[in-house]
């Protein structure tokens, strides 16, 4: 065995057995593929795609009316069609709607517009035709009368203003995305976790440590082990995070990309220093085991700290959750999230992320010294105490 680089030897021996883990591989396909149904089931809801109609007119009249409602229609959707079709009178509008060549016409009458359908109508289309039909007879009304849309309808505007910070869907897709990143980030700590403590009582159960040990310094041993089990978590994370947002453009969630987007980037630092933060410390868990029974109680408050990181990064609100997203670990949760919703600022991401790179430098500190007193104790399971004021 080579000597010049044993920590890459070890990371790259991580890699290799999880990657050819045929469990681990069905894991991570499985919730990929979950991921793809979840968005193409909801492409398929949504109806596939952007909206189309198609309006039967009878003149020029209700042709203007169609093309100043495809304004309206495509400012809220680009892709949006609405197209008007000239016919020769009410009749053969309605011979279109019946052999479903219209979705509606749209037919001049004595008081003003006839909106017909065969059937119950599309509401957005009725809406923007409608809005449409009200804005070009306004206009023509006024000028009429010598006057201006504008001076006729000065002071009739209502503007709304939400305190809340966003409209309901936008605040539904923000907790959404946050809460995956947050359960992305809590499995990952968990699965992972295990993984690392798993192999280092493993190696120390079957004595293989003892031969290891011999051969290359404990803290590369160490390093190997987290650093290939870092390189999976974050390879996993995102993979499912490029799949979610590529599914997203396939939704009518599309315009959200951006801010998703940039969320996610935010998080990728976040998500890589909290594990970090947690690996050495799932290791030392793993040292002071003695037999895989013992990883149950050697693990317990790791697995119960995340637990509770997870429920109160989800239930914190106001000035708590301001003051939680600094928290290292509880700021990979609850920073990205206040990035999402606007909350917070670049500059406090920042700040997050180096007093969370501060408590990594700490736990890996801590974990170290634990495993390395904990590793070659091989005649019971050793205590947290006794670890960490054990010998060399």
């Amino acid at each position: 065995m080579s000597t010049t680089s044993p920590w890459s030897l070890v990371a790259l021996r991580e890699l290799q057995v999880r990657l050819t883990d045929r469990n681990f591989l069905l894991g991570t396909g499985a919730t990929i593929v979950v991921i793809i149904g979840i968005f193409a089931v909801q492409g398929f809801l949504m109806g596939g795609g952007a909206p189309s109609f198609t309006v039967a007119v009878t003149g020029e009249d209700g042709a203007t009316v169609v093309a100043e409602a495809r304004e309206a229609l495509q400012e809220t959707d680009e892709e949006a069609v609405l197209e008007a079709v000239q016919v020769a009178d009410a009749a053969a509008a309605e011979t279109a709607l019946t052999d479903e060549s219209a979705d509606a016409a749209l037919l001049p009458v004595a008081d003003g517009w006839e909106f017909v359908t065969d059937g119950e109508a599309d509401s957005q289309l009725q809406g923007v035709v409608s809005e449409a039909v009200r804005s070009t007879t306004l206009q023509a009304n006024a000028e009429a009368v010598g006057t201006s849309v504008e001076d006729l309808t000065a002071g009739t505007v209502v503007q709304n203003r939400d305190i809340s910070g966003g409209d309901d869907e936008s605040r539904f897709v923000v907790w959404v995305a946050g809460f995956a990143m947050a359960m992305l980030f809590y499995m990952s700590a968990i699965m992972f976790g295990m993984a690392i403590a798993s192999s280092v009582v493993e190696e120390k159960q079957s004595r293989i440590v003892e031969i290891l040990a011999a051969a290359i310094p404990v803290r590369a041993l160490l390093t190997g082990k987290v650093l290939g089990n870092t390189v999976l978590a974050f390879g996993q994370m995102a993979v499912m995070g490029a799949v979610a947002l590529v599914g997203l453009t396939f939704t009518e969630y599309d315009q959200y990309l951006s801010t998703l987007t940039q969320g996610f980037l935010w998080y990728i630092p976040f998500f890589i220093l909290g594990f970090l933060a947690l690996a050495c410390v799932w290791a030392a868990a793993g040292a002071m085991a003695s037999r895989t029974e013992d990883l149950q109680a050697t693990t317990m408050p790791l697995t119960m700290g995340l637990v509770l990181v997870f429920i109160v990064g989800l239930s914190l609100e106001g000035t708590a959750r301001v003051i939680g997203s600094f928290v290292p670990v509880l700021s990979t949760i609850l920073m990205p999230m206040r990035l999402l919703d606007g909350t917070a600022a670049w500059w406090e991401a920042a700040l997050a992320l180096v007093l969370t790179a501060v408590f990594c430098l700490v736990t890996i500190g801590a974990g170290t010294r634990l495993y390395r007193r904990s590793l070659l104790q091989t005649s019971g399971r050793v205590s947290l105490k006794a670890a960490w004021a054990g010998g060399e």
